[in-house]
């Protein structure tokens, strides 16, 4: 029970010191996990030993994982999105099976080819996600295009689960899972056609079981309301159906994925997410861990030269697929470079699918320890692809994450230049044309422009940032410029540029928060609004009147908090620039003068005889 206790310790320090370092340096925590496994493994602190029975254990992570993304897919949401789905993903998967299959079909057989060619097909979501995300490029055309691929690549993972086994090569006494006696019976010892029986009774379970049984069960533990024995319910769920795909020849993670869609319109499946989430990521984590500290650095050092190539020619192999797919549907040159970028390295199910396939008898060991490596060397080049796009790629591309170009502008005599028409500016934007207020609206979003212009409004596509843009715009004639873009580092790099090229004008801008505004205060824009600051005091006047306060000491608190809070912003821009330690304390004091303030206006009542001719509706409503 120690020795228990102590590697399990390892796992989790490893974890907790590897992954806030991994993702401080954006490297993802995938790869922060399988830095710690080679960190505390053999070949580096050597803390951690048997790692194949660790590997085992937490590979219900993986089981989780999948139960989880099949609750997240509707059969409705699937529905709708299966053209891009299918589509663009399934060609993907089949063409990268196809070219790295057939290159591998100079090496091992036809049937270890094959597997090879799908499992190497899968890309890592953790990592394409989670950069595409960080830089702002998931609303882009090869941001969609990368998601909607990934999306068919988890869900291809099922299929797979289920044709490895087929392509074993199966000796006597070595079954399919892995030489293992069966724990309740052997299914294989049952004539075919009832073992097909058994299979098909096994999946019509577990459908009857998600649809019908599931739901009053929960329905009865939920009415409990003893939180432990819910969590209990769904790991009983989960390892209940494991168990039995397990015992009639099936993966365990086909019956979770099958159950979590079934569940995915379940009133439980909120519920049941919060409290599988936890033990799946931790599993998951310690599984990568241990695939880490599997790496066998000798077998590294011993084939060099085969591996590096091998890691080249999956990573060129994978981006001409990925390029023959963008032309196959007809994706821009500009676009296609950083869709073939983004999925280009081996993904994490393919951690798994080796194991799998190693215990089925598809491949041998010696090649599987081989391609795990190439795979994990892959997932670290990954982050150094994305700098080479940004630094080297991006820049010589001709207006480079544009999905179209921009559109003629033909209004030179506005006096106003709206920039960004989203969530804020379409408001604003309202606001003005119904004020007799005409602005000249430029927005990026190309979906966006194409509804609003639905709706009547002038909106012109194109990046505001591009100087030449600005000037067909009439920037030079314009009198003032309102920024209401969402990504706030954009907001700044038009700030710098209109102040650069176009100083008579005038700039108001939205600011997301306290910090943003303090850096658009040392460029001297001319007026800066938080963009929730407004919303904020709102809704806490509402929060006041329904706790009891009377409306009007509702407005007159909202009120005096605002006066109060935009005189304090100057005085603590000051401190901020002054960069010295009495920031937080300038702080506190304001926070406290205020409170005093609003306690005294209370307290004074001044306004009784006006606060009595108030009805009990605020009139600003």
């Amino acid at each position: 029970m120690e020795r228990f206790l102590l590697q399990f310790l390892v796992f989790l320090v490893a974890a907790v010191v590897a992954v806030p370092l991994a993702k401080k340096f954006r490297l993802g925590s995938v790869l922060g996990y399988l830095l710690a496994g080679i960190a505390i493994g053999p070949f580096g602190f050597s803390l951690i030993s048997d790692i194949e029975s660790v590997m085992h254990f937490t590979e219900f992570g993986v089981v989780l994982m999948l139960f989880l993304v099949g609750l997240e897919l509707q059969p409705s949401m699937l529905w709708q999105m299966r053209t891009p789905i299918v589509g663009m993903g399934g060609s993907q998967v089949l063409v990268t099976a196809l070219f790295v299959g057939g290159a591998m079909l100079l090496l091992v057989p036809l049937k270890q080819a094959i597997a090879v060619g799908m499992i190497m097909a899968l890309s890592s979501t953790a990592i394409a996600l989670q950069t595409l995300r960080e830089k702002g490029l998931m609303t882009t055309s090869p941001g969609r295009a990368s998601f909607s691929v990934l999306l068919f690549q988890d869900l291809a993972v099922i299929p797979m689960l289920a044709i490895l086994p087929l392509l074993a090569t199966l000796s006597a006494g070595h079954g399919p899972d892995g030489g293992h006696s069966a724990i309740l019976f052997d299914i294989t010892q049952l004539p075919t056609f009832l073992r097909f029986l058994a299979v098909l009774g096994a999946i019509v379970c577990v459908v009857a079981l998600g649809k019908y049984a599931s739901r009053p069960v929960f329905r009865a533990i939920a009415a409990t309301r003893v939180r432990e024995v819910f969590v209990a319910a769904a790991l009983a769920l989960v390892i209940g159906i494991s168990l039995l795909m397990t015992l009639v020849g099936l993966s365990p993670a086909l019956g979770t994925f099958l159950a979590g869609v079934v569940l995915a319109d379940s009133e439980y499946r909120h519920e049941l997410e919060s409290d599988i989430e936890p033990f799946k990521g931790l599993l998951l984590g310690i599984f990568f861990i241990s695939i880490g500290a599997s790496l066998n650095f000798t077998l590294l050092a011993e084939n060099a030269a085969l591996i590096g190539s091998m890691v080249l020619a999956l990573i060129v192999l994978k981006f001409i697929a990925l390029a023959c797919v963008a032309l196959i549907f007809r994706m821009p040159r500009s676009e296609f470079w950083l869709f073939g970028i983004a999925l280009a390295q081996g993904g994490e199910f393919a951690f798994v699918l080796f194991q799998f396939a190693k215990t089925h008898g598809v491949l041998p060991p010696e090649m599987t320890s081989l391609l795990v490596s190439v795979v994990a060397l892959s997932m670290f080049t990954a982050p150094f692809l994305f700098i080479l796009y940004d630094k080297v790629i991006a820049p010589r591309l001709e207006n480079p994450g544009q999905e179209r170009e921009a559109d003629e502008i033909d209004e030179h005599d506005n006096a106003i230049l709206l920039v960004g028409f989203g969530r804020m500016g379409t408001e604003l934007g309202r606001l003005l044309i119904s004020s007799g207020i005409t602005p000249t609206i430029l927005d990026h979003d190309e979906t966006n422009v194409d509804v609003l212009r639905k709706f009547g409004f002038r909106v012109y596509y194109g990046d505001a940032t591009r100087l030449d843009l600005l000037e067909s715009a009439g920037a030079a004639q314009a009198k003032l410029i309102v920024i209401a873009l969402d990504e706030h580092e954009k907001s700044l790099e038009l700030v710098k540029l209109v102040k650069k090229h176009y100083p008579h004008l005038r700039i108001a801008v939205n600011a997301k928060d306290r910090k943003a505004a303090y850096e658009f205060m040392d460029l001297g824009v001319d007026a800066i609004r938080r963009e929730t600051f407004g919303s904020a005091l709102r809704l806490g006047q509402d929060a006041m009147t329904l706790l009891g306060v009377h409306p009007f000491e509702a407005f007159k608190r909202m009120r005096l908090f605002r006066k109060h809070d935009e005189k304090s912003l100057a005085e603590l821009y000051r401190v901020h620039r002054e960069q010295n330690d009495d920031y937080v304390s300038t702080y506190r004091q304001n926070e406290d003068q205020l409170a005093r303030l609003i306690q005294r206006d209370v307290e004074a009542n001044t306004q009784e005889a006006v606060d009595r001719a108030w009805t009990a509706a605020n009139p600003e409503k």
